[in-house]
């Protein structure tokens, strides 16, 4: 209702209509309003004038809009009648709604008449604020203007629904909130005025109390206002012209300019145009149904942008933290290489000071000796030592010869960074490609002659239509339950056709399909309505899909072979799909073609080839089983190993998923109590083996007989 809330207000005013009348042009004003945009027109273009000149026109003739303008956008919001020098110019205004409108040429005389009843000025025109269009008044002036009564009880009803909650009508101080509503006396009670005002006794224990929520409703059903109309005031709408598309009474279908008109019953009009307004609101509502689902999606792609915008901006800063934490690794290696060098230098020169030190020590302890030894007196003692003394001394100057006082290593760093090639290539760091926006596919087409089903089996073939000129990456196909649940994704790829198996039997499945691709998803197709087979029929050479045939207490019974195409690279087939083998040491598992999800079903295998290690299994899996793995090895799979087994022997697999148990049996006999239970959901044949074991499927086999009464009595 708050959303309607627009349509009920003034496009002048702003306010709720007052007294709506309806303009030519279907747009509605207040009558106060309506009075307010008035605008003298130039004596030339009255009604009266064109009469006078003999052009035929009607009561209400729009003006040529390409001679006289009240709006014009390029005059900068000012309007005046083009071709008419005299014709003063007058600013346009704007409502509270944001619409541009015409106020008076001048104030409008003093009246105590109400705005329909006081006369307008001659020769009056008034412009749509809407849509802009102008229209010359006759004799009438606002009168001959129609009133809206549906607008008028429309808006009623809507400020009732918006008022606040309804009040005793005899409180005499603080009202109190109403109870009740008698309908006889149309007043509105709490319950200390009910019982002291309206006791349930005499006459008053005949009125009906009913609550104020309905007797509000009972109010807003009373008869309105009749529409009458506007040429004679004094009578009733009651035919509606065809020709004018507008209700008229008698005395214009007798005197009127509606005498010659086609007309038809109001009632009969009233039911049609109820109708077609039903009718087109239905478009209406599908359009605004696909607005709100639009909306919820740029909604979600908001969600998806800003979910979108988090990952790609935390790839961004990890992308960018890996080049920094390689940048700090090649540092530290960097760093390595010149503390090697820092240590080298210093190692190399420490050495040379020890050694000078050394040598320094020995040079200065030879010269006091020297010194010490001039110093004394004794000729012959003197010349004993003196030649020896004197190559010494020779001997340790040439020590200090050339190259001696050099260092051997220079302060500087021999090592420079080429840095320019890593600065080039981080300024020339960016986004390899922009992503362009291109449209989604177009909605697949179903083939409806190459759609078939078999068993509890449905294929599926669909196509792209033929005009459509952007191309598809894939397709996604969906199917439900078949008992009319939500849809499920059964296969996503690049092919037009799909087999799908596993079905239930004798059910109803509903099947569509879309494309995708990098820019998003197409819309679904139609819904294909599938219905798979009463039971499991027979496969022969003579008749390959024959009727189902009913064994052993109702119990169906199924034909099929191993399956190729989910079976592991290793397994070996034979014998149109019924012996397999494998080629290597390790197990390897192998699914049969046909699901079961309901019924009872029991097949055999025998043992054609067996060397005794590793141990075979037989079973049922579900489709997404490990195919490299003995069976049973993970949740999807459910077997037996039995150790005894031999060439030539029988496996005998029974699965009742009526009842949701797993049986097994070894040449006839049951092994055991029942295998495993609460087994529930769609389950393959399953075997796995390696190239030491070779066994053959024999399936379309009945119950055993114990079971098949054991089952009848249970």
């Amino acid at each position: 209702m708050e959303e309607m809330e627009e349509e009920l207000k003034c496009p002048v005013c702003g306010s709720f209509y007052r007294e709506p009348i309806i303009l030519p042009c279907s747009h509605n004003l207040c009558q106060a309003c309506a009075r307010n945009i008035l605008v003298q027109t130039p004596e030339s273009e009255s009604p009266q004038s064109r009469r006078a000149s003999g052009s035929g026109v009607s009561d209400y003739d729009y003006l040529d809009l390409d001679k006289m303008s009240l709006y014009s956008e390029a005059d900068s919001g000012y309007g005046s009648y083009g071709g008419f020098a005299s014709a003063p110019t007058t600013p346009c205004q704007k409502s509270p709604n944001g619409v541009r409108v015409f106020p008076p040429a001048m104030p409008p005389p003093a009246t105590h008449l109400s705005p329909a009843l006081a006369p307008v000025p001659r020769n009056s025109c008034i412009t749509c604020p809407q849509c802009h269009r102008s229209l010359i008044l006759d004799d009438r002036g606002l009168r001959g203007f129609p009133k809206n009564r549906v607008l008028e009880g429309v808006i009623d009803r809507y400020q009732q629904s918006k008022a606040a909650a309804l009040k005793c009508q005899l409180c005499e101080k603080a009202p109190k909130e109403a109870t009740v509503m008698c309908e006889q006396c149309d007043v509105f009670y709490c319950d200390p005025c009910r019982l002291r005002c309206h006791p349930p006794r005499g006459p008053l224990a005949k009125h009906r109390l009913v609550p104020p929520a309905q007797g509000r409703v009972s109010r807003r059903l009373s008869p309105r206002k009749v529409s009458t109309c506007t040429d004679h005031e004094l009578e009733n709408h009651s035919m509606y012209c065809v020709q004018c598309k507008m209700p008229v009474c008698y005395q214009c279908l007798e005197e009127g300019k509606h005498s010659s008109h086609e007309v038809k019953a109001l009632g009969a009009m009233w039911k049609l145009h109820k109708s077609q307004l039903s009718q087109a609101l239905n478009g209406l509502s599908d359009r605004a149904k696909e607005a709100k689902e639009f909306l919820v999606q740029l909604r979600n792609m908001v969600q998806q942008i800003q979910e979108n915008s988090v990952e790609f901006e935390a790839c961004l800063v990890a992308q960018c933290d890996a080049l920094i934490d390689a940048l700090n690794r090649r540092k530290a290696q960097l760093l390595a290489r010149v503390n090697k060098e820092h240590e080298h230098k210093l190692k190399v020169v420490r050495d040379q000071i020890s050694h000078c030190t050394v040598k320094l020590r020995q040079t200065t302890g030879l010269m006091e000796y020297c010194l010490e030894v001039i110093k004394e007196n004794d000729p012959s003692g003197f010349l004993q030592i003196s030649d020896a003394l004197i190559r010494r001394v020779h001997l340790t100057e040439d020590q200090w010869g050339k190259g001696t006082l050099t260092p051997r290593m220079t302060t500087d760093f021999d090592l420079s960074l080429d840095n320019s090639p890593l600065l080039q290539s981080i300024h020339q760091l960016d986004f390899v490609q922009v992503k362009a926006s291109s449209p989604v596919p177009a909605t697949p087409i179903l083939q409806l002659e190459e759609c078939c089903t078999h068993n509890n089996s449905a294929t599926l073939s669909w196509k792209q239509p033929p005009l459509s000129t952007v191309p598809a990456e894939g397709y996604i196909l969906e199917l439900d339950d078949g008992s009319g649940g939500q849809f499920r994704e059964v296969y996503v790829g690049k092919e037009t056709m799909c087999t799908v198996d596993g079905l239930h039997f004798n059910s109803t499945y509903n099947a569509r399909v879309k494309a995708f691709n990098k820019t998003g998803v197409s819309p679904y197709s139609k819904t294909l309505v599938l219905q798979t087979s009463e039971g499991c029929n027979f496969e022969t050479q003579s008749a390959p899909y024959s009727q189902l045939v009913d064994i052993k207490k109702l119990l169906a019974v199924a034909w099929f072979a191993f399956d190729p195409g989910s079976a592991h690279s290793d397994i070996i087939f034979s014998n149109d799909n019924l012996t397999v083998t494998c080629s290597s040491y390790d197990d390897r598992v192998v699914l049969g073609k046909t699901g079961f999800s309901k019924g009872v079903h029991y097949w055999e295998l025998t043992i054609d080839r067996y060397d005794n290690h590793p141990d075979p299994a037989f079973g049922v899996a579900r489709m997404d089983v490990m195919k490299d793995v003995m069976l049973g090895k993970d949740d999807k799979a459910w077997a037996i190993t039995e150790g005894g087994i031999t060439k030539g022997a029988t496996i005998g697999v029974l699965l009742d998923l009526n009842r949701k148990t797993l049986t097994f049996f070894i040449n006839d006999e049951q092994q055991g109590p029942i295998a495993f239970e609460n087994v529930e959901g769609l389950f393959f044949p399953a075997v796995s083996l390696n190239r030491n074991v070779q066994v053959t499927l024999h399936t379309g086999l009945p119950v055993p007989d114990f079971y098949s009464s054991r089952a009848s009595i249970a």
